[in-house]
């Protein structure tokens, strides 16, 4: 894209006159890494009639990306303090300009790279791999599209970041279980053979039958899912949570979240109804959901709670391309950090006792992120995968 379209894209987008297709064209722009600098240039050319200069390298991006992605600024909230980003204002252009004004005052960056000013993290993209019945496993990133492999009854077909289970032919009677893994740093997308779709975020794995047979469907999933079931009354759909809990139902959407290092096991409703189940001492305790509603399991307190009212939007943050910081503490923002961008969080005296409220897209390198996180007055080390926090 030449500098002249870049130029009159940030101009729109500065008056808030972008149409749908140049708000589109912009949201490219902004994951094209290699028009990074150009971007740069043309906001300091606009900028300048403004008297104002443009935030440090690798903070604009969050910026940006947060403005379209929400009519919502970022805010930040300490325990002990109020810590507001400083365009508490909705209106984007407000939003930008004093990002800017905030962002170019003589401070430190709160970032530090041990000699490697110019070393940072990309964000995690689609990705996985198919470990087939046989051992073998295949990485579906390194891939083109078209069909993978056939198996027992089934063709795989991968497409556009989405790998596909499609009836090929008569099945044995016998199942065939495939298993398909995101490392950290990538997400990815299943239909299984009956039309249920998968989303599976980073660290996460879903193992299932290449084709269901006639009485059940049933997966085991371990990490963070998104589930989409295809309704089918006469065959029910389990989810085996990491041998820990099991969900029941008959077509529904819902979210199941079951990291090991996460306090509780959390399962919550977006349509339909299932029932959680899980043993506890002396019994096994289970509950229904209603839309809405998110059942925690604790190891702690061996029993399962249901809360009322979840925020589903937080929840499926992740499947729709964003970090939602709303009531989380700082310790677990670190852990979406680590999933997300493969690295490894340290702290050098504790966890710091404040917590976030706000979007920011995820789809964004690590340095701009902790920029702006900076601005809390926690300071940051990175040293290779290894960030460091320093309260």
């Amino acid at each position: 894209m030449d500098q002249s379209r870049i130029i009159y894209l940030v101009g729109r987008y500065l008056e808030k006159g972008l149409t749908e297709a140049e708000q589109a064209e912009f949201g490219q722009l902004l994951r094209d890494q290699e028009s990074y600098d150009a971007l740069l240039a043309a906001f300091d050319a606009l900028a300048g009639d403004l008297d104002i200069s443009v935030p440090p390298d690798g903070a604009l991006l969050p910026i940006l990306h947060t403005a379209l992605a929400s009519d919502r600024p970022p805010v930040q909230v300490a325990s002990h303090r109020r810590w507001y980003w400083p365009a508490a204002a909705a209106a984007v252009l407000a939003m930008v300009v004093c990002s800017y004004l905030w962002l170019s005052r003589p401070a430190t960056t709160g970032l530090a790279h041990n000699g490697t000013e110019k070393h940072n993290i990309l964000p995690g993209k689609e990705g996985a791999i198919l470990t087939l019945a046989d051992g073998s496993e295949v990485v579906l990133d390194s891939l083109g599209n078209g069909t993978i492999a056939r198996q027992n009854g089934a063709q795989l077909v991968l497409a556009n970041a989405q790998l596909s289970y499609q009836p090929a032919g008569t099945s044995a009677e016998t199942a065939t279980y495939n298993t398909i893994t995101t490392p950290r740093g990538r997400q990815f997308r299943v239909v299984l053979s009956d039309g249920t779709a998968v989303w599976l975020n980073a660290a996460s794995s879903l193992r299932y039958p290449t084709v269901f047979g006639e009485e059940e469907r049933q997966v085991e999933v371990k990490g963070e899912a998104y589930f989409e079931v295809a309704p089918d009354t006469k065959k029910p759909f389990h989810v085996n949570i990491n041998q820990k809990a099991d969900i029941l139902v008959l077509g529904t959407h819902f979210n199941v979240n079951a990291y090991d290092n996460e306090e509780a096991l959390a399962a919550t409703l977006m349509e339909g109804a299932v029932r959680v189940s899980a043993p506890v001492p002396g019994k096994a305790a289970e509950v229904v959901l209603r839309p809405g509603q998110q059942a925690r399991i604790s190891a702690a307190a061996n029993r399962i709670t249901v809360k009322e009212h979840a925020d589903v939007d937080n929840v499926i943050a992740w499947k729709n391309g964003l970090f939602n910081f709303d009531g989380a503490d700082f310790a677990d923002i670190m852990r979406q950090l680590e999933r997300w961008y493969d690295i490894e969080v340290v702290y050098e005296k504790g966890t710091p006792d404040i917590e976030f409220e706000g979007q920011m897209t995820r789809d964004v390198p690590l340095n701009g992120l902790l920029t702006i996180l900076s601005r809390s007055g926690i300071q940051f080390r990175l040293e290779g995968r290894k960030l460091i926090v320093q309260p």
